[in-house]
């Protein structure tokens, strides 16, 4: 009966919206993939599951020492890394989970320690954590592997919002201590990406139908939205062929203060309106937004193109200018470029001498297939703003 349930409760999660990164340290690990992986639809649902098991292992993904190996803070900090990763890997607007874990289960040799594991989830709007510790002396190694899996695959389904029925088979002696849950609203959110613990955040507004994994992204700081956004992500996208189109606003600005909270859903609010999909980054500049959204195809104007190629930006120097570019390039990133006026006269990327290392990052978008002189200044000049 339980390993139908269980199975059930794993087809359940396959079947949800719900796409996640996993990073388990010892205890469940095997076991509750195992779980996961063996009921059909799992690639729906497991997007990336690491095992940092070995202490350089989790030092490499934490990028630092933490204070315990096994604790709920490294548990917690492995759910927020495996959150942010689930980002960068979901499909466009799906919600994503981040799962950390990490024991320290019953071995070959007495203990002296307890026998405990840590579990962490986070979802956009919820973090949840709790402490297991096993009566010591009760179970087998694989005895434990299976409680503390159990355990970990009804956090799941929680995080995922289904029910899940099967006995996690805890019993009275151990104890389940420092659960805690906590909720963000909107404003925490932003706050949290503001601050750099959150990468990016997504408002699937969009109803359109991805055609592929490969975002097309038009970035800019919409103050206002107008219509030549709109065409030049329309126009940019006929020539992709394939990916799903957004937009992209970073809160954090390279040469001004970020925007506030009020400030980004105002601008947020203007494409919930017209239902098209944002989303909210914390990188201004396009070298740090390729490593964000690798495999993307940037809308940019002539304007921007022309400063990407220009070695003034790079403190002068054409080489970190190539090297910069390319680093971008390795990405699979590339540039979709629209005619703009550059000091007042129109500009095309042909009238750019792209180096010729970088030539087949930038695509041109043809005059006759979009040209719309207006931008977000003059609107708001007219507007007297």
């Amino acid at each position: 009966m339980t390993d139908a349930c269980i199975r059930a409760v794993v087809e359940s999660i396959h079947s949800s919206p719900t796409q996640a990164v996993l990073y388990l340290s010892g205890g469940a690990s095997l076991q509750a993939l195992g779980l996961l992986m063996s009921v059909p639809g799992a690639s729906n649902t497991v997007l990336e599951a690491v095992v940092p098991y070995s202490r350089m292992s989790m030092i490499q993904l934490l990028a630092k020492i933490p204070a315990k190996y096994c604790s709920q803070q490294t548990a917690d900090e492995m759910a927020l890394l495996a959150y942010n990763r689930a980002l960068k890997l979901s499909s466009p607007g799906s919600p994503v989970l981040g799962v950390g874990f990490t024991g320290s289960l019953a071995t070959t040799r007495p203990k002296q320690g307890d026998h405990r594991f840590h579990l962490s989830t986070r979802t956009s709007d919820r973090h949840w954590a709790s402490t297991v510790t096993l009566s010591k002396g009760l179970r087998s190694r694989d005895q434990e592997e299976k409680v503390s899996s159990y355990f970990l695959l009804k956090a799941i389904a929680n995080a995922c919002k289904v029910s899940s029925t099967f006995d996690s088979e805890l019993t009275e002696s151990d104890v389940v201590a420092d659960e805690c849950e906590r909720f963000f609203d909107e404003d925490k959110e932003l706050e949290q990406l503001i601050n750099g613990q959150i990468c990016f955040k997504v408002y699937p507004f969009s109803s359109d139908k991805s055609n592929g994994d490969r975002k097309i992204i038009l970035p800019g700081s919409f103050n206002p939205l107008h219509d030549g956004h709109l065409k030049l992500l329309e126009a940019a996208t006929s020539i992709c062929g394939d990916g799903y189109p957004c937009f992209e606003l970073s809160a954090i600005n390279a040469d001004k203060p970020p925007l506030s909270i009020p400030q980004i859903k105002e601008r947020v609010m203007q494409f919930e309106k017209i239902g098209k999909m944002i989303i909210i980054s914390n990188q201004p500049y396009f070298y740090k937004k390729a490593e964000l959204f690798p495999g993307s195809a940037f809308v940019i104007g002539a304007d921007t193109a022309v400063r990407l190629i220009n070695p003034k930006y790079y403190d002068g120097s054409y080489d970190r200018m190539i090297e910069t570019l390319s680093g971008c390039k390795r990405t699979g990133c590339t540039f979709i470029v629209a005619g703009r006026k550059v000091d007042g006269t129109f500009k095309v990327l042909e009238d750019f001498d792209v180096p010729e290392v970088l030539k087949d990052m930038f695509v041109p978008i043809p005059a006759e297939r979009f040209r719309m002189d207006i931008s977000s200044t003059e609107i708001r000049r007219s507007c007297g703003l």
